[in-house]
């Protein structure tokens, strides 16, 4: 696959792209936040374009909004030979590059991602898709962007807590593939982290572990260690009230305890390994207030993961900080211990 990830200066990197290429149109998607504090920084190294605005957050994730999208393109007259950017986190990148790959049965299209979460993991790996119905990422494709242009200058227009967010997957690329690197962050306080460091460390391990298995049918599992029991956290707000939403990452903190118990529980990691997570990510990331009464909502959504076969809920656990196994088929009974255990 070899996916083309440039971590420079976007000054360098959009000039240096499109003189390589020649598209008739170029259309910008963001949202409304993308659109004030980030599309200034990009537009003036665009040649003539048109811009499409969709609201910002998971809840927009939808067809509806792709329906806006597809409109917009098709009242612009778009041709196979347009180029589509998209730029924001990780919603934007998903939805507009799955606009992209089924507009005309496919369109190029760059990612510029500006949050954390999606430079070190979303805008990576071409995995595009849409919530439905509630449920996460359920209609998508599997479409490698012609370039992602990652440029760190973006992070000082997020919140802290966005930033925090994108941790959480920083953290996940070092527990499954960097023991070494695990060890060094966690020495550390969330507000001293190298972010430029870290943002190439992650980008490195998601691209080795995608260029074996692009369409995760075996090893890129391990990429979702967390995310089994923290999409199903994470889809439990999303459809509570809107100011009891979670982040991503937030949610895949969660994940990723209950998760580092149930290899525990398995025998995969020692008691060591567990309290080491465990004491990182509380004390990064706080406790979430999930009640007991919600703990079968919870089990429920993992009948949804991806990564099931028939009736078997299938997770990613770790062997060891640094090795996660796949496809370890985890029971109803085995989920509420560990839920219960992350309730303490």
């Amino acid at each position: 696959m070899n996916q083309s990830v440039v971590i420079a200066p976007i000054s360098e990197s959009v000039p240096e792209f499109l003189s390589s290429s020649q598209y008739s149109k170029v259309i910008v998607i963001a949202d409304n936040n993308t659109k004030r504090h980030c599309y200034p920084i990009l537009k003036t190294f665009l040649p003539k374009h048109s811009i499409v605005t969709v609201p910002g957050g998971e809840a927009h994730k939808t067809l509806a909004t792709c329906e806006k999208i597809w409109e917009a393109m098709t009242n612009d007259e778009l041709d196979r030979h347009a180029l589509v950017i998209n730029i924001g986190g990780g919603v934007i990148g998903d939805m507009g590059g799955f606009c992209a790959a089924v507009y005309k049965r496919g369109v190029d299209f760059i990612q510029v991602p500006t949050t954390l979460l999606s430079q070190v993991d979303a805008s990576v790996g071409g995995k595009l898709g849409i919530d439905f119905q509630g449920f996460k990422n359920h209609l998508g494709v599997f479409n490698i962007p012609k370039s992602v242009l990652i440029d760190p200058v973006f992070l000082k227009t997020l919140p802290e807590r966005e930033i925090r967010s994108g941790f959480a997957e920083i953290i996940k690329h070092c527990l499954i593939a960097d023991a070494v690197k695990w060890d060094e962050i966690r020495q550390k306080d969330f507000e001293r982290q190298n972010w430029q460091d870290l943002i190439a460390h992650s980008v490195k391990i998601k691209q080795q572990v995608v260029d074996q298995d692009p369409t995760e049918k075996g090893l890129r599992k391990i990429l979702n260690f967390g995310h089994t029991l923290g999409h199903a956290v994470e889809t439990f707000f999303l459809n509570k009230a809107a100011n009891q939403r979670l982040y991503h990452g937030e949610a895949i903190a969660v994940g990723m305890i209950m998760e580092s118990y149930l290899s525990f529980e398995r025998k995969m990691i020692d008691q060591e390994t567990l309290t080491s997570i465990e004491e990182f990510l509380f004390a990064t990331y706080g406790k979430v207030n999930i009640k007991p009464e919600d703990v079968e909502q919870i089990i429920a959504l993992t009948r949804q993961d991806k990564k099931n076969k028939g009736k078997e809920v299938r997770f990613s656990l770790l062997t060891g900080a640094g090795q996660c196994a796949y496809d370890v088929v985890i029971s109803a009974s085995e989920m509420r211990k560990s839920i219960a255990y992350y309730l303490g």
